[in-house]
């Protein structure tokens, strides 16, 4: 120890001499600095809780401060076109160049391996066509629907108030509102900054039903009613679970939980905000449809669906069997993947949990095929999409349309710092910080959302006449491929089995799918319970 306190002291010393004659400064700097160096080194050695500054004080600070700056490091000076995560550069660069309005094209060809494992693509047509205009929008509501909504293929996914700040939120709507497309509110409730810019909305009720919530945290059906008839909100989403953290209540760090957001939320201030991981309102599938049903009567008749990232087959099978026994349908249902992304998560909800968007949406699609409930449900599919060809790959897979987030941050100027949770978010996108937040300039960042959602659904018309099809409806999973290895090429088709049309109620007597699989979690499912 006391060698070491012998060190800082001639360091310092050292130090003070090399300053002055370099910087030739006074004297009275320079023993300022050797102070300063000294009293560090010294509280370092005698209170620091780190191992490294107890062994190297004053200097092992040089670690710790390398440490902080390494993502921006990585970003800016050793990542490549191709592997950056949760999104690479060039995946950012496309949002950037879509959303300014310039042209989106490479030059020289692509950088890509096109025979790595695991890469997808599509087949050209010698018969390119026009893309049917009509095909762009899908009708929202089945029979018990009184007031369907024609929605747009591509729309903003739930991102909430708190999540994102006041001025992210009021772009992404006017964006919305000049695109023609619906913004989701996300679970933290309809906010004013939801209503202010005028655009179409679809409000999520989470567990912890912000925004229609009585003081005990349940569901308050006269609040919900007062909302929900506004001319603004067009569909209804329950929130059962997302895939960046599938059964696991919404989580707002008390850093972002401002006086405004506890008001929103009926919540403490400067208090963690974790909703609970399962909704109080219903316990069972069939309560669950029921709860769609008072949903959609006291909305007006609005479309009224539900989200949730794939875990247990059989609990889906559970709610397809409540469908079929209460005759209760969903107008929709979106389908989140493991990859999707959220301000916070835990570590191992996002890394350990849930079904990839591929798995989980072919999954969901063939139990609705299978049972005879496909054509008035629409699906929705969100997580980890960002171009026309991964609309369409998603399409031929079963979605109607696709919800994107992190793409539409992108576009409000996000730079993929991942300070999400810190609420010190450098672009202004994702704080409660008002003098950060008013970094986003609505009207230009609006322009550049409604620029990226039109642009995107452009590549998707312009793909999908290049494949010979009119109509997205026309896809199917035989149309996608995926390379295996450096031969051998498969249809999804073919790696992920399909149901026909009533196989579940109907099942053929010698099917190895129905015997492996599909009976197995059918037996299991109860519509009385999850």
């Amino acid at each position: 120890m006391i060698r070491k306190i012998f060190y800082i002291v001639v360091a310092s010393g050292l130090l003070l001499i090399v300053l002055g004659q370099l910087l030739h400064l006074d004297m009275f700097w320079l023993i300022v600095l050797w102070l300063m160096y000294t009293l560090i080194g010294l509280y370092d050695i005698f209170w620091s809780h780190h191992n490294v500054l107890k062994n190297y004080p004053v200097i092992g600070h040089l670690r710790y401060m390398l440490e902080f700056i390494s993502p921006e490091i990585h970003q800016y000076f050793i990542e490549g076109p191709h592997n950056g995560r949760p999104f690479n550069r060039e995946q950012r660069e496309i949002v950037y160049t879509r959303a300014a309005g310039t042209a989106g094209v490479i030059p020289f060809g692509t950088q890509y391996d096109l025979l790595e494992t695991g890469a997808d693509f599509t087949h050209h047509s010698l018969k390119p066509c026009e893309v049917d205009e009509t095909a762009l929008r899908v009708r929202v509501g089945g029979a018990s629907c009184e007031k369907p909504y024609s929605a747009s293929r591509l729309n903003i996914s739930a991102m909430s108030f708190g999540a994102l700040s006041a001025n992210a939120i009021r772009a992404l709507n006017r964006g919305a509102r000049l695109g023609g497309f619906f913004h989701n509110t996300g679970e933290g409730g309809l906010s004013p900054y939801h209503l202010q810019e005028g655009g179409d909305i679809c409000w999520q009720i989470g567990t912890g039903y912000f925004g229609c919530r009585s003081r005990d945290g349940k569901f308050d059906a006269g609040s919900f009613q007062k909302h929900a008839i506004h001319e603004r909100v067009r569909m209804i989403e329950i929130k059962l679970s997302q895939g960046a953290k599938p059964s696991h209540g919404g989580v707002l760090p008390a850093a972002k939980v401002s006086r405004e957001i506890a008001r929103i939320r009926m919540i403490a201030q400067d208090q963690d905000c974790i909703s609970p991981p399962a909704h109080s309102a219903f316990s069972t599938p069939v309560q669950l449809l029921e709860f769609v049903a008072q949903l959609r009567e006291l909305s007006g008749g609005k479309p009224v669906g539900f989200k949730l990232c794939i875990g247990k087959r059989e609990e889906f099978l559970s709610i397809v069997k409540a469908i079929l026994k209460t005759g209760i349908k969903p107008d929709f249902i979106t389908i989140d993947g493991a990859e999707g992304g959220t301000g916070a998560a835990p570590y191992e909800f996002s890394d350990s949990m849930g079904l990839p968007l591929i798995e989980g949406l072919n999954f969901v699609h063939n139990a609705l095929v299978g049972s005879k409930l496909r054509e008035e449900i629409r699906l929705i599919a969100s997580g980890k999409i960002i171009t026309g060809f991964d609309i369409l790959h998603k399409i031929a897979l079963g979605a109607d349309m696709i919800n994107m987030a992190r793409p539409m941050m992108f576009a409000l100027g996000c730079i993929q710092a991942r300070r999400c949770h810190t609420n010190t978010c450098p672009s202004g996108v994702a704080t409660q910080d008002t003098r950060r937040g008013r970094a986003v300039n609505v009207p230009h960042r609006a322009e550049y959302v409604r620029n990226f959602h039109d642009a995107t659904m452009r590549s998707c018309c312009e793909l999908l006449g290049a494949m010979g099809y009119a109509r997205p409806e026309q896809l199917g999973p035989e149309v996608m491929f995926r390379r295996l290895d450096d031969t051998r090429v498969a249809t999804y088709g073919s790696l992920l089995p399909q149901l026909s049309e009533g196989e579940l109620l109907s099942p053929p007597k010698r099917n190895a799918l129905w015997q492996s699989q599909w009976g197995q979690y059918w037996k299991l499912a109860r519509a009385e319970q999850f």
